[in-house]
């Protein structure tokens, strides 16, 4: 009870966010009194810091090198071409305004895609002066899709890369599995989404009141550099998967040099227009905190009896068939998700899949469901993963405010198909890819 206590507390504080308080601190403050009362020892710290590092300083590594581009005007030059692609046609935009969500997130993980993709894609439609329902539609959409395409590749998702690391999936076996299972995720959200608010979709919009795409361009050598840069970052991953060599190095050397050319380092600075001091500052550094400290409090609670019932439904559910195991792996951890936050759940279901007795096919769709169930679940509530927690926050800055309510009424409708859909065809799909 003392570590669920701990637990619910520092979750009230990551989701509130007093001020001066921000999510790594109160994870962090938490982390210290589940030490100080023993709900875990200093050899936990060592257990946890091995388990999310590598996913940590991915993020963290990613997320700069979409803020430099994002400097750069990459995103915005590529939204306002999907806003001309629309030709005027607001069912047309809608489409691609999810696909182009769907390559932000496969490549710069859910939370790029939340915090960058939506801001530009709220200016764009302020200047097409939409209405406010369509206005709505677009914008709900952009949080949905962050979360939902985040399958494909083990750096689309922090959730993503933990559970490869703690479980030793090389990248080009974790492509192979989820990159069909991702196009089908996606379909199904731009299918429910598309049912959802195709009252609220505008017939028509200007073209004209858009600005040339490549006056969004603000530093050209970084926006050339964009391209050859992020093919050479993904052919690394294919190769340096299966040396073991950490991702995060791999991500982190990409963000070097991405660096380097928009500080003009090798020029001692002339010509630079990103400012690197912003995009440091600007990056995430409270989420290395919050993973630890997270963590660190679900270990705990793991330890203390979570793992434990986590273990006994996984081993009723594999016991049940392969179906029934992958559905209910994934539902169950995606309910988990939604009250307690996707990263920690993560791990809850980490550790009991790795603590179960089942199978090789049976334990292998449930690493997936668990992926699955923790990249989607969380649509269900907005305190399910850090993506939805930031979209809001962004929003909120941008003077546009989405209740809890609006967000449930659509989060807890549109998500089961969405989910379910997925699921059937990583049950489908994985044993064909393995046999």
């Amino acid at each position: 009870m003392l570590a669920l206590a701990i637990f619910v507390v520092t979750l009230i504080f990551v989701v509130w966010q007093p001020r001066g308080l921000g999510i790594g601190s109160s994870a962090i403050t938490g982390a210290a009194v589940a030490l100080a009362t023993g709900v875990v020892g200093w050899n936990d710290i060592g257990t946890v810091w091995g388990i999310v590092w590598d996913a940590t300083f991915t993020f963290v590594a990613l997320i700069v090198i979409s803020l430099i581009l994002d400097e750069a005007g990459f995103f915005e030059w590529a939204a306002l071409h999907v806003a001309r692609w629309g030709g005027g046609n607001g069912r047309k935009l809608f489409p691609l305004v999810v696909l182009l969500g769907a390559a932000i997130a496969a490549v710069f993980a859910n939370d790029g895609a939340a915090l960058l993709l939506t801001p530009i894609v709220l200016a764009i439609l302020l200047r097409l002066d939409f209405p406010p329902a369509g206005a709505l539609a677009f914008t709900i959409t952009c949080g949905f899709i962050a979360d939902s395409a985040s399958l494909p590749l083990v750096v689309s998702n922090l959730v993503n890369i933990v559970t490869a690391h703690y479980f030793g999936v090389p990248f080009d076996r974790y492509a192979a599995i989820m990159v069909p299972v991702n196009l089908v995720s996606v379909a199904a959200t731009l299918l429910v989404l598309w049912l959802w608010f195709r009252r609220d979709i505008p017939a028509s919009y200007t073209v004209g009141a858009l600005e040339q795409p490549r006056d969004a361009i603000s530093d050209p050598i970084v926006f050339r550099a964009a391209f050859p840069l992020l093919a050479l970052l993904l052919i690394a991953y294919f190769v340096t998967g299966p040396l073991g060599i950490p991702i995060a190095l791999v991500t982190g050397a990409a963000a070097l040099i991405l660096m380097t050319i928009a500080g003009r380092w090798l020029t001692g600075g002339r010509g630079a227009t990103v400012a690197l001091g912003k995009v440091l500052r600007g990056a995430p550094w409270q989420i290395v905190l919050f993973s630890l400290g997270m963590y660190l409090i679900v270990y705990g609670l793991g330890n203390a009896w979570l793992t434990v019932v986590a273990t006994r439904v996984l081993t009723w559910l594999a016991a049940q068939g392969t179906f029934v195991a992958t559905i209910g792996t994934g539902f169950g951890v995606a309910a988990l998700a939604s009250v307690m936050n996707n990263m920690p759940s993560t791990l809850v279901g980490a550790l009991a899949i790795d603590a179960v007795n089942v199978p090789p096919l049976t334990r292998e769709l449930m690493i997936y469901a668990n992926v699955v169930g923790n990249d989607l679940g969380p649509k269900f509530t907005p305190i399910g993963s850090l993506a939805t927690l930031l979209w809001l926050h962004v929003l909120a800055g941008k003077g546009q405010r989405i209740t809890w309510g609006q967000y449930m009424k659509v989060g807890l409708i549109l998500t089961p198909p969405i989910l379910l859909a997925t699921l059937i065809a990583l049950w489908l799909w994985l044993p064909i890819v393995t046999s």
